[in-house]
C-alpha cells in the first residue's frame, strides 16, 4: 500500500521555533509514514550543529522519531537508484538517496521542503511541500 516518506527537513521543523512550520510538520507526520537511516543521520547532524542539542537531547529526539515512523535501511540497490535519480532529475545526491529510499519503500508521497513541489519521480513518487 502506498504511503508517505519524510525528508529530514520536515522532521526538523517539529522542533522549530517557527510555529506555523512546526504545526504543518506535526500534521503530516501525524498521518504516518516512513523514513530512512540517512534521514536519521541528517537529523542528528542538524540537531547537533545547528540546533545545538546536547548528545542526550539528540538521542531522545531520534528515539521519538524512530518510535513514530518505521525506518528503512539503506542498501546498494537504493544507492544505485539514487544515483540514477540524481542523474535523470538533476537532484542533489542527498535528495536523490532519500527519494530512492521512498521508492524502495513503495511510497507515493515524499514530503520535502527542498525538492520541487508536485514533481513526480520515476512516474510514481510525488514530492509535496507541507509548508506551501
Amino acid at each position: 500500500m502506498p504511503g508517505s516518506f519524510f525528508d529530514s527537513n520536515v522532521l526538523i521543523y517539529v522542533a522549530s521555533s517557527d510555529l506555523a512550520k512546526a504545526e504543518a510538520a506535526e500534521k503530516v507526520i501525524g498521518h504516518g509514514g516512513s523514513i530512512s537511516v540517512q534521514v536519521l543521520n541528517e537529523v542528528a547532524n542538524v540537531a547537533r550543529r545547528k540546533m545545538r542539542l546536547s548528545w542526550a537531547e539528540t538521542h531522545e529526539f531520534l528515539s521519538v522519531l524512530r518510535s513514530l515512523l518505521p525506518v528503512h535501511s539503506i542498501t546498494i540497490e537504493i544507492h544505485e537508484t539514487g544515483l540514477e535519480l540524481a542523474e535523470r532529475y538533476g537532484l542533489s545526491t542527498h535528495d536523490a538517496m532519500i527519494a530512492a529510499s521512498a521508492l524502495h519503500a513503495d511510497c507515493d508521497i515524499l514530503w520535502s521542503e527542498d525538492m520541487q513541489d508536485a514533481m513526480v519521480l520515476d512516474g510514481r513518487l510525488r514530492v509535496r511541500n507541507p509548508f506551501l
